[in-house]
């Protein structure tokens, strides 16, 4: 995926095919990227559950008031983007230039990815998550880890542990590189990218390395995780010289951060474990306990981001001495005169919102716990996701913007230790271009759903989530190619 090359001629798509070509470097048909279909490959699904009750929703801080607060809050995340988006049907955004005819076209490739994997049980897709990564090649492993612990471990601790487990292997979920893999010490077989730190992480976890407690070896706790270092994460990860990762020092230290965070008991207990936050959650004021628990949404997001605020490096954002996180300027976004700073500001918290899908999995299916306010959640805005919308030509990075890029990827390549990669554009996070591209795709996202429930034939009923259309769709329908990154950031 040549995610900002300039293309000679435009990818073509058809409902029939579905194949995308990139200047002959890159035609990936829809056969060659099929997912097998067994059952074992599939998330097991929860039983059906009743309807969640209406019951009204915290709301954001008011933005005049706490500009922080709204900004670091999950509704910001949409209203911002949409700012954004707005200004992309009209085509008057900063650095691309947007063909509005090419959207059918990316949501029938979409749909096809979707039918190729799981028509007509369009029900059975799992929500986005990280228990999918853990399962890679159809080995359902986190069954087989519960299916490990004697029955004396209730369905609660289990869930915890879950927790655990998942919060760290998120953690540790960043761009891994092209160069590295592991190999799995129980199958012997290997793994890369994402779902290669997902079957590491619960290796890892199995064989205690992130416990602090020799007889409990399965959890992850603040003693066990001060005692990691940088060369013991990356003996466990398989680095050397041949095989290395990206950003190895900076793991060890949000693991080792994330241990001084648990220490705070409101959220994660005396024993100082993340998945005491499921006690913190069933016991809120704002849980219904009914014949199923329903947690309000802002409650578990103000859980995340405050109990984790300590493991996070110092954001450039700021608005009143707060850091903000995964929130940068963008130059798209309208301001009311005179402009107040944080109207600058588009966040998307896109760690956060992979915790929050990735957690709901564990709880949602051994407690059966329901989520009141889950469509306030957005799609992952990242290169997968965003990738999809350079691929079908929907959007294209312009001129100026490419040149610059390609003239800091060459003066970066120069540097001695840099990856040997094909030519593509380097912008750092906090440039306008990726702030933009990142907006655009959260907003994208919200249409594409719509659509694609529209092609699949699905109403407001039984339609697709968009956890469900990021898990069967646009996830894998801009697979990259692991020897060729989309961009460098």
């Amino acid at each position: 995926m040549k995610l900002f090359s300039r293309k000679t001629s435009r990818p073509s798509i058809n409902s029939d095919t579905a194949t995308i070509g990139s200047n002959g470097s890159r035609k990936s048909s829809i056969t060659t990227l099929r997912s097998p279909t067994r059952d074992s490959d599939r998330a097991p699904q929860s039983p059906m559950l009743p309807t969640i009750p209406s019951r009204p929703l915290s709301q954001a801080p008011n933005p005049s008031v706490n500009p922080a607060g709204y900004l670091r809050s999950i509704h910001a995340v949409r209203e911002r983007c949409q700012l954004v988006f707005n200004r992309a049907l009209t085509n008057r955004l900063t650095h691309f230039d947007v063909d509005m005819s090419k959207f059918p076209e990316t949501a029938a490739y979409v749909v096809s990815i979707i039918k190729r994997d799981y028509a007509p049980d369009y029900a059975s897709i799992p929500a986005h998550g990280r228990w999918q990564h853990f399962d890679v090649g159809g080995r359902p492993r986190i069954d087989q880890l519960l299916g490990s612990w004697p029955s004396s471990v209730n369905q609660q601790e289990r869930t915890r542990r879950l927790i655990d487990l998942f919060l760290v292997s998120v953690l540790l979920d960043a761009g891994a590189g092209a160069g590295w893999q592991y190999k799995s010490k129980q199958s012997g077989r290997i793994y890369r990218r994402s779902e290669g730190l997902a079957v590491a992480s619960l290796e890892m976890f199995t064989a205690g390395l992130f416990s602090g407690d020799p007889s409990e070896p399965h959890q992850v706790d603040a003693v066990g995780l001060r005692k990691l270092s940088v060369g013991g994460l990356g003996r466990a990860l398989q680095v050397s010289e041949d095989n290395p990762i990206s950003g190895l020092a900076g793991r060890a230290g949000l693991l080792m951060r994330l241990g001084d965070a648990l220490e705070n008991s409101k959220y994660f207990g005396a024993d100082a474990r993340p998945g005491n936050m499921l006690d913190y959650l069933m016991n809120h004021h704002s849980t219904q306990m009914s014949s199923v628990p329903i947690i309000a949404l802002p409650t578990f997001w103000n859980l995340l981001m405050d109990g984790l605020a300590p493991i996070w490096p110092e954001s450039r954002t700021q608005i009143g001495g707060v850091s903000l996180g995964d929130a940068w300027p963008c130059s798209s976004m309208p301001s009311s005169p005179p402009g107040e700073p944080w109207e600058t500001v588009v966040p998307f918290h896109k760690l956060t919102q992979w915790l929050t899908y990735s957690l709901m999995g564990p709880m949602s299916r051994l407690m059966k716990i329901r989520f009141s306010g889950e469509d306030l959640m957005t799609g992952l805005p990242e290169y997968r996701n965003g990738g999809l919308l350079i691929d079908t030509g929907l959007l294209t990075l312009k001129q100026d913007d490419y040149d610059r890029g390609v003239a800091a990827y060459n003066a970066n390549a120069r540097k001695i230790g840099q990856p040997k990669v094909e030519v593509v554009p380097l912008f750092t996070a906090d440039d306008d271009v990726i702030v933009e591209w990142r907006a655009l795709t959260v907003g994208f996202l919200d249409e594409l759903l719509t659509e694609v429930n529209k092609l699949l034939g699905l109403n407001s009923d039984d339609g697709l989530t968009l956890a469900q259309m990021l898990e069967a769709g646009t996830w894998k329908a801009s697979m990259p190619d692991p020897s060729s990154p989309p961009a460098m950031i």
